[in-house]
């Protein structure tokens, strides 16, 4: 399925709010949606708030893990590259099947130039396979780059990993939301939304290493933090 992008459904999508797009998308989600459908995905996200995964994710102050993954033109990309001249801004996604995602990828791409005038730089990561991604990418004029998280290795690092339920895996299978052939493995996992901003710690003692400077980790892939608030919030992160 073709999700419209916001280019496609709105002309002045970038004066647009991200909470808003959700909004509209959630009023669609109850009117057109079975409750009980709606049930089953509100029930994981309640699983997985009760589970304290958020809690477990890595935060604010803690050292960042470092990770090479191929980019959605098959480029091996580290972070430590991506760091090189200024912040990175990571956001670990579900996968282009997610319309919260692609709104999310959308609303981060209207950010990307300011972003790199700050000297920041941006990915989007997911389980899903390079050609997933490069599909994702193309469709949706996205300007910076997707990392193919494969295993969801790099989102285990920030402890962001769940397994989707067998009943959930059940609603997708019928939704046609084949997880195996987009991630390119049987495990059903995936990472919990997550937003993160890393930086190069300048310390002497101990050695230089990157810290997490914001963190944003929800289970609830419909709350997601507004790209405008991190872009206000880099200089201020720099300091």
């Amino acid at each position: 399925m073709k999700w419209r992008s916001l280019e496609e459904s709105t002309p002045q999508w970038e004066a647009r709010s991200l909470r808003n797009e959700y909004a509209e998308r959630k009023e669609l989600i109850a009117k057109y949606v079975p409750a009980e459908i709606q049930a089953i995905h509100a029930r994981v996200v309640d699983e997985l708030r009760q589970s304290g995964i958020a809690e477990q994710a890595l935060r604010t102050g803690d050292p960042a893990p470092s990770f090479e993954l191929q980019d959605h033109n098959g480029k091996l990309v580290s972070s430590a590259e991506l760091q090189e001249h200024g912040p990175l801004v990571v956001c670990f996604f579900r996968g282009r099947w997610c319309p919260f995602c692609v709104r999310q990828m959308e609303a981060m791409n209207a950010i990307y130039p300011p972003l790199q005038e700050l000297g920041a730089a941006l990915v989007g990561v997911s389980p899903q396979t390079v050609h997933q991604s490069q599909l994702m990418a193309d469709q949706y004029r996205l300007r910076f780059s997707l990392l193919s998280d494969a295993g969801n290795q790099a989102a285990r690092q920030f402890r962001l990993v769940y397994c989707v339920p067998e009943y959930q895996q059940e609603i997708y299978s019928r939704a046609f939301v084949n997880l195996p052939f987009v991630n390119g493995d049987s495990n059903w996992e995936l990472p919990i939304p997550a937003t993160y901003v890393l930086r190069n710690s300048r310390q002497t003692s101990p050695a230089p290493h990157n810290l997490i400077v914001y963190d944003s980790a929800n289970p609830d892939y419909t709350d997601r933090p507004e790209p405008s608030e991190i872009l206000q919030a880099i200089p201020q992160l720099l300091e």
